[in-house]
C-alpha cells in the first residue's frame, strides 16, 4: 500500500469519525434540553389520573390505567439515563479515533508535500481551516460532554442527604455508639381492648378503633454513659429450631417466607368480630412488617418528630413499651426527605429473644431488651436514598447484618448485637438497592445473601468476604431473594427472574414474563410464587422455570407472599389477602379483607396470623 492510499484511508477515518461525535453531540446536547426542561416523573397527566382516583377509588379502569401509565414513565426515565451514560462514552470514543486519524492523515500529508510559495500558502491556508475546525469540534464535544454530566437527574430531587447534614465518619464505630445504662421501671398496668368474637361489647372496641398512645410511664428513662470500650457479647444466641418457631425478622425465619405455625385461620370479617382476635392502631405510621417472638409481638413507626420501636402483647394487643430514637450521636436534627410510600419507617426490626433491634430511614440503628430499655444506638449515615432507606435487619449468631447499598456508595456490615461494635463490613459494587437480606444454607454452612443493581451476591457471615457474585439486575430493585431447591431465586421489574446455583454461580433457568417491583419471591415444595404491582400471581417450577398458573387481581402486591402450612398468603393493595392452597393448580381457599389497604408482610405464629393494615394492626384467629 503506497503513502497515497494511507493518506486517503486516514482522511476518510477522520471525516467519518468527525460526523459520527457531531451527531452524538447534537444528540445528547437535544437530550439534555429535553430532560432538563421536562421532568419525566412529574407527569401532568398522571396527576390528573391519580386526582380523579381519589374520587372514584373503586374504579379498577382508572387504577390499572395509572400502573400503566407510571410503568412507561418509570421505562423512559431509565432509558434516558442510560442514552446519556451510552452516549457519552461514543462520544469519548469517537473522540479520540478522530484525533489519532487527524494525526496520522497530517503527517503523512507533510510527507507528500511538493516546496514553493504556492505549497507554503496552501499549507498556511489548510493549518488555518484545521486550527477552526478542531476549536470547532473540541467546542461541540466538550459542551456535549458537559451536558451530559449535567443532565438533570430528577431522582437527585428526593436526595437523602444535604450540605448540612453530616455522616458518621468512617472507621470510627466506637465513637458513635451510644451505650446506656436504665432504670428498669416496672410500667403500671395499661387499659387496654381485648376483643373476642362473641360479645357485642367487643364488636363495638372492634369498630371504635381507638389509637393506643405512649404514656408517660412506657417511654424508658435513661441515663447516657461514656465508655471507651464498647461491651462484648454475653448472651447465648437462639438455636435455628428457636428461630423457626418464632418470626424473628422480616418475612419470618432467615428472612425467607416460610413458616413452621399452624392453625393458621384462613377466613375473618372484621365488621362481625369474626376470628378478630384484636385490634390496635399504633401511634405513628410505618411500612415495616410485624415481627414475633414468644409472646410480643415488634414493630416501628415514624414521621417528621420522631422514630419509635413498639411492643405489643401478642394476645391482647396491649402496647406494652415504647421505646424511641432520641440523642443518637450523629443523627441528622432534620429527617431526610423520602417518598411518600416509603417514608422513615420502611424496615422492619430483627431480634433473638434477647434484644430486638430497629433500624430508619435516618439511618440511626438503635437495640433494646425485651423489657424495653434501651441498650445501645448509633448512625450508620444518613441513607442517600430518594425513596427513603428500606432495606431490613436480620440477626442470626449474635450479629445484625445490615445491607447498606445507597446511591453514595454500597455495603454490608455485620454488628454485635448486644453492643453495636462493627465486627466486619464490606464494600459492595452494586447500586442502591431497597431489598434485604436473606440467610441461605449453602453446602451446609449459612452464608448471607444480597440482591442489587447489578449482582446477587452471596457473603461469609463470619468474615464478610463475597463467596459468589452474578450480573443479572437491573433497574431499582426492591424485591429480596428466596431460596429453596438449592437455588437463590432473583428478580425484578425492568430485570428478569433468575435460578442460581450458589455453589457453581450457574444461572440454571431465567424468564422475564412475570416480574415483581416490591414483593419478594417465595420457594417451598419445589414451587416459586411471584407476585407483581400489578395484581397477577404466577406459580412457577422451581427447577426448570415452568408456568404452572397465573391468576390475576384488580389491585397489586406490595406486600411479600408468604408460606404457612402449605398454604400461600398474598396480602394485595386493597387489604385483601388471597389465601391459595400450595400447588400445581390455583386452589384458592379464601379472600378475607382487612376493610383497608395493605401494603405490608403478615407474620405467623400458632394458632394466629398478625397482618399490618395502612391504618390498624390486626390479629386474626380462629
Amino acid at each position: 500500500m503506497d503513502i497515497k492510499q494511507k493518506l486517503q484511508i486516514w482522511l476518510n477515518t477522520s471525516i467519518v469519525s468527525g460526523i459520527f461525535c457531531l451527531v452524538v453531540a447534537i444528540l445528547l446536547i437535544f437530550n439534555f434540553w429535553q430532560v432538563s426542561s421536562h421532568n419525566p416523573l412529574e407527569s401532568e397527566a398522571l396527576n390528573v389520573l391519580v386526582e380523579r382516583l381519589s374520587q372514584e377509588p373503586r374504579n379498577d379502569e382508572l387504577k390499572q390505567e395509572i400502573r400503566n401509565l407510571d410503568l412507561l414513565a418509570r421505562k423512559a426515565y431509565f432509558n434516558s439515563q442510560w442514552q446519556v451514560k451510552t452516549g457519552t462514552y461514543l462520544l469519548l470514543f469517537g473522540a479520540i479515533i478522530f484525533a489519532i486519524a487527524l494525526r496520522f492523515y497530517t503527517t503523512l500529508k507533510s510527507k507528500i508535500e511538493q516546496p514553493g510559495q504556492q505549497v507554503e500558502n496552501e499549507q498556511l491556508a489548510r493549518v488555518l481551516s484545521q486550527k477552526w475546525l478542531i476549536w470547532f469540534g473540541a467546542g461541540v464535544l466538550v459542551l456535549a460532554v458537559t451536558a451530559s454530566f449535567f443532565t438533570v437527574d430528577h431522582l437527585e430531587s428526593y436526595s437523602a442527604t444535604s450540605a448540612e447534614q453530616t455522616e458518621k465518619p468512617e472507621g470510627t464505630p466506637e465513637e458513635n455508639i451510644q451505650v446506656v445504662q436504665v432504670k428498669k421501671d416496672v410500667p403500671e398496668k395499661q387499659e387496654t381492648v381485648e376483643e373476642e368474637p362473641n360479645t357485642t361489647e367487643n364488636k363495638e372496641n372492634i369498630e371504635q378503633e381507638k389509637v393506643v398512645q405512649p404514656s408517660p410511664e412506657l417511654v424508658k428513662e435513661e441515663v447516657v454513659t461514656t465508655q471507651p470500650k464498647v461491651q462484648q457479647p454475653s448472651v447465648n444466641a437462639p438455636s435455628d429450631r428457636d428461630i423457626k418457631n418464632n418470626s424473628n425478622s422480616f418475612r419470618g425465619a432467615f428472612g425467607n417466607g416460610v413458616s413452621t405455625a399452624t392453625n393458621i385461620p384462613v377466613s375473618w370479617d372484621v365488621a362481625n368480630g369474626q376470628n378478630v382476635k384484636w385490634k390496635t392502631t399504633l401511634p405513628k405510621h410505618g411500612y415495616n412488617s410485624p415481627v414475633i417472638w414468644g409472646d410480643k409481638v415488634f414493630l416501628t413507626g415514624a414521621d417528621q418528630q420522631g422514630q419509635e420501636l413498639y411492643c405489643l402483647d401478642k394476645n391482647s394487643g396491649k402496647m406494652l413499651w415504647v421505646g424511641q430514637a432520641t440523642n443518637v450521636p450523629g443523627a441528622p436534627e432534620k429527617p431526610p426527605k423520602v417518598t411518600e410510600d416509603t417514608g422513615l419507617a420502611a424496615p422492619s426490626v430483627t431480634t433473638d429473644g434477647n434484644y430486638v433491634v430497629a433500624i430508619f430511614g435516618t439511618g440511626t440503628i438503635i437495640c433494646f431488651d425485651m423489657e424495653g430499655n434501651k441498650v445501645w444506638a448509633r448512625n450508620l449515615g444518613v441513607p442517600d436514598n430518594h425513596y427513603g432507606h428500606s432495606s431490613s435487619l436480620l440477626t442470626y449468631a449474635n450479629k445484625i447484618f445490615v445491607q447498606y447499598d445507597t446511591n453514595r456508595g454500597s455495603k454490608v456490615m455485620a454488628l454485635f448485637i448486644s453492643s453495636g461494635e462493627t465486627i466486619w463490613e464490606t464494600k459492595r459494587t452494586s447500586n442502591i438497592s431497597w431489598a434485604s437480606p436473606v440467610l441461605a444454607e449453602v453446602a451446609g454452612k449459612k452464608q448471607l445473601v444480597l440482591t442489587a443493581d447489578p449482582n446477587v451476591a452471596g457473603y461469609d457471615i463470619d468474615t464478610g468476604k463475597e463467596l459468589w457474585s452474578v450480573d443479572c439486575m437491573m433497574g431499582e430493585v426492591g424485591p429480596s431473594v428466596a431460596f429453596g431447591e438449592g437455588l437463590v431465586f432473583a428478580s425484578n421489574e425492568y430485570a428478569r427472574l433468575v435460578a442460581i446455583d450458589p455453589t457453581t454461580s450457574e444461572i440454571k433457568w431465567e424468564d422475564d414474563e412475570y416480574l415483581p417491583e416490591v414483593a419478594s419471591p417465595v420457594v417451598t415444595n419445589g414451587l416459586l410464587f411471584i407476585a407483581t404491582s400489578y395484581g397477577v400471581l404466577v406459580c412457577y417450577d422451581a427447577l426448570n422455570g415452568e408456568k404452572q398458573w397465573e391468576e390475576e387481581y384488580n389491585a397489586g402486591f406490595y406486600g411479600s407472599p408468604v408460606i404457612a402450612e402449605n398454604k400461600l398468603f398474598a396480602l394485595d393493595m386493597d387489604g385483601i389477602m388471597h389465601i391459595l392452597e400450595v400447588s400445581r393448580d390455583a386452589k384458592v381457599i379464601g379472600t378475607p379483607e382487612l376493610g383497608e389497604e395493605g401494603f405490608t408482610t403478615p407474620a405467623f405464629a400458632n394458632g394466629i396470623i398478625i397482618v399490618r393494615g395502612n391504618q390498624n394492626l390486626f390479629c386474626f384467629g380462629n
